[in-house]
């Protein structure tokens, strides 16, 4: 059967989608104090249609390691000794200008995993969602070695790599649909 527009995500999400406090990773809940453990940060960007145009109204969510590469889940071996304060998932929606921020510690790499952030985007217009992955510069030793990196051709990994702004956060701008040479890799979810 051939897809049709109306079996694309969308149109829109309800504003309920998203609510107050869900792009902070660093709290259990909206009134709870954020973790005390690692490095915060702020990640933002952009997530752009063919052309550089917005996607307004994307959802994107975040899920990641804590400051010490641990998990808060019964599948991590080391779970008791996650951090109790730390989500480690998040939820952000774009406004008008594709723009989404979240916050966030900078997470611990773990097992043969360089430090790393995933993200799955939902759209308007996609059959369904995609996933990326997100890594640090900082890291360019444990980058090399990540075998989730290392699937992605050598000239496209700089679109994984996030960008260090000036404020002690970073950048990561995803470009669901262009050219080889610049769309944002994306992975099987």
């Amino acid at each position: 059967m051939t897809p049709l527009s109306s079996h694309t995500i969308g149109p829109f999400f309800p504003a309920a989608f998203c609510r107050e406090g869900d792009n902070d990773l660093t709290r259990i809940t909206p009134d709870a104090p954020p973790s005390r453990r690692g490095i915060p940060i702020r990640l933002h960007g952009r997530v752009l249609r063919e052309g550089g145009l917005p996607c307004v109204n994307a959802i994107l969510e975040a899920w990641q390691a804590d400051a010490a590469g641990r998990f808060r889940h019964p599948a991590d071996p080391d779970w008791q000794q996650a951090d109790p304060d730390f989500l480690g998932w998040g939820r952000a929606r774009t406004d008008a200008e594709g723009r989404y921020e979240f916050h966030t510690l900078l997470p611990g790499g773990f097992l043969d995993r360089a430090p790393h952030l995933d993200l799955l985007v939902m759209a308007s217009g996609l059959m369904q969602p995609v996933a990326t992955t997100l890594f640090f510069p900082q890291f360019a030793e444990a980058n090399a070695a990540d075998p989730v990196l290392a699937l992605v051709p050598p000239p496209r990994r700089r679109h994984l790599l996030a960008a260090p702004d000036n404020a002690g956060g970073y950048r990561f701008d995803i470009l669901l649909r262009g050219s080889a040479e610049e769309e944002t890799p994306f992975f099987e979810s």
